[in-house]
């Protein structure tokens, strides 16, 4: 990546017109995630794909409405990777809000639903204190992966947690090899091992302190 390139990427907060290719980048990128896979159900793929586009629409349209955290890396004006954090200020889990459930049991259905709660519930058992953020979503766009950018994405994640006073840290769960590579060359460290339905993976967490 030549220094040209370094300077034509920002990061920036999503507006509500980016929100349209944000779901775009979010939906190719955790098309074949195995969690997504598990919780939404691949026996017919027109019904998977469905399910997992209205389950990121649902949840980038709820952070977006909560005021949490979504974060753009551009290229120039090009909208190349998203990463999405919710802060436990709203309530995640078994505590979501009944808007979210009934919105999300419409878009999914209500097993599917209850298998993103689950999943919540799971991470948020493991952190370290309430004053923690998740991570929802991070990814780039298929052409802009292995050039460099994942690394810039989750820097501007961390530099974001860094400047809130509020927060004690950010936790994420990764099933993939090469992500939690990724994240652990970020400073994140694995907190716990787990099971989340049929699909293993770790929490990793990035500590302020």
């Amino acid at each position: 990546m030549d220094n040209n390139t370094l300077e034509t990427l920002r990061a920036v907060y999503l507006t509500a017109e980016d929100l349209r290719v944000a779901a775009s980048i979010l939906y190719n990128a955790y098309h074949d995630d195995p969690y997504f896979i598990e919780v939404l159900g691949q026996h017919d793929n027109q019904q998977y794909e469905q399910k997992l586009r209205a389950a990121i629409r649902e949840e980038l349209n709820e952070l977006w409405q909560q005021e949490q955290p979504l974060i753009g890396l551009f290229d120039g004006d090009r909208l190349i990777g998203v990463a999405c954090v919710i802060t436990q200020q709203v309530p995640l889990g078994e505590g979501r809000y009944w808007h979210w459930r009934f919105k999300m049991m419409l878009g999914t259905g209500w097993k599917s639903t209850q298998g993103l709660m689950q999943k919540e519930t799971c991470i948020l058992e493991h952190l370290p204190s309430q004053k923690c953020g998740v991570l929802q979503f991070i990814a780039l766009s298929p052409n802009e992966q292995h050039k460099g950018y994942g690394a810039r994405l989750i820097q501007a994640v961390l530099s974001w947690c860094d400047e809130q006073p509020g927060l004690d840290g950010i936790g994420v769960f990764v099933s993939n090899p090469s992500h939690h590579q990724a994240f652990v060359k970020q400073e994140f460290t694995s907190i716990a091992t787990v099971s989340i339905g049929n699909v293993d993976g770790e929490i990793l967490f990035y500590s302020k302190a």
